[in-house]
């Protein structure tokens, strides 16, 4: 029987990246303007809105072009008369006036609709740092590898697939009134031009509705392929964060350096105290009290196991009285740091072990 040896391979050995992108990552791309986003939603919506908004102001659009085409061909008899500058220019001002209010509504909303989508999608975001020249985008090579890339075949699948239902959805509209079509021969031009028109709003209608429902997958997919994209490494997260933080190594260096220079600075306390008040074993507390300088006693050293050890041992070399009371050295660990009043709630027990120490001194 053969016999079969896995292996659990480490991909972080080979720089893999499987980690989800940091927020100073993210930060930084978002101020290079990579943004997942999809282009296809905004137009897709845009299309929608347009022949939609077209569709409620047809009447309207349709009344105001009749005007502008009656404007543009009212000539008088004397027809020569009217082929000079300035009629011409008041005949073509007053076209423009009539065309551009026709469609000032309609450009109106597709700029709105852009922002709005554009907004929706991206958030608050300035940044002119994807204007700036970046010459791989000539790159011919760099083109050529673009070109046969996976993102360049998935584009063209997306393409061929909108395409193709699109076209399906125009199709089945146009068979479904293609029995109009030998009828407009019997319409007048107002009617002709209005069936046409109310043919293409549909059509345009339909077709963008389609793609606003494809856009919703692609910006799905744009998001799924950024996040993929910008995964970062287990060794890059370290490196931003000892960027950001430091080496933890050196930071651990310097916190043990500062707790040493504090634990001596404390230890030289400890022969200046008037007691030391101990668990025996677990907690020792030095307390000094010097009317001159302050109104209670205070903590001048506090320690617990091994440091505790030290702060007796030091009082000892130093005939600094020890006394022994747990209550009260676990009371005055827990909750008096090092420099600080003890609580009023202790004066008496302090005092009690003070009076004793100061009586010890006089005999």
């Amino acid at each position: 029987m053969r016999e079969y040896l896995f292996y659990r391979i480490d991909l972080q050995l080979f720089g893999e990246k499987t980690e989800p992108a940091t927020p100073k990552r993210r930060s930084e791309l978002r101020e290079k303007g990579q943004i997942p986003r999809s282009k296809e939603l905004v137009t897709s919506m845009v299309l929608l809105i347009t022949f939609w908004s077209m569709k409620l102001l047809s009447s309207f659009i349709f009344k105001d072009l009749v005007m502008a085409l009656r404007t543009f061909l009212s000539f008088s008899k004397d027809i020569d008369s009217q082929f000079n500058n300035s009629d011409i220019m008041r005949i073509y001002i007053k076209c423009m006036v009539i065309v551009s209010k026709v469609l000032a509504p309609v450009l109106l909303i597709i700029a709105l609709v852009s922002v709005i989508v554009n907004y929706l999608q991206v958030g608050h975001v300035f940044t002119v740092k994807p204007l700036v020249p970046n010459l791989n985008k000539i790159n011919p090579v760099e083109g050529f590898k673009r070109l046969f890339s996976k993102q360049a075949f998935v584009e063209l699948l997306k393409s061929i697939l909108k395409i193709g239902i699109i076209g399906y959805v125009v199709y089945s509209y146009l068979i479904s009134n293609y029995i109009m079509i030998p009828e407009l021969l019997d319409m007048n031009i107002e009617r002709t031009s209005a069936f046409i028109g109310n043919t293409i709003i549909n059509v345009g209608i339909r077709a963008a509705a389609v793609l606003l429902f494809l856009s919703f997958f692609d910006y799905g997919f744009q998001i799924w392929d950024y996040e993929k994209n910008i995964r970062m490494s287990k060794q890059e997260i370290k490196d931003e964060y000892k960027l950001i933080e430091g080496n933890p190594q050196l930071k651990s260096k310097i916190r043990e350096k500062q707790r040493q220079l504090s634990l001596r600075r404390m230890m030289a306390e400890v022969p200046h105290a008037d007691v030391i008040i101990t668990n025996p074993t677990h907690f020792a507390v030095a307390v000094k009290y010097d009317p001159s300088a302050s109104d209670a006693p205070l903590v001048t050293a506090k320690g617990k196991d091994l440091i505790a050890q030290r702060i007796k041992d030091t009082a000892k070399e130093n005939k600094v009285p020890i006394v022994e009371n747990k209550p009260l050295a676990q009371a005055l660990y827990s909750s008096v740091e090092i420099g600080e009043k003890i609580p009023e709630e202790l004066y008496k027990a302090v005092a009690e072990v003070l009076a004793f120490v100061y009586s010890l001194r006089e005999k």
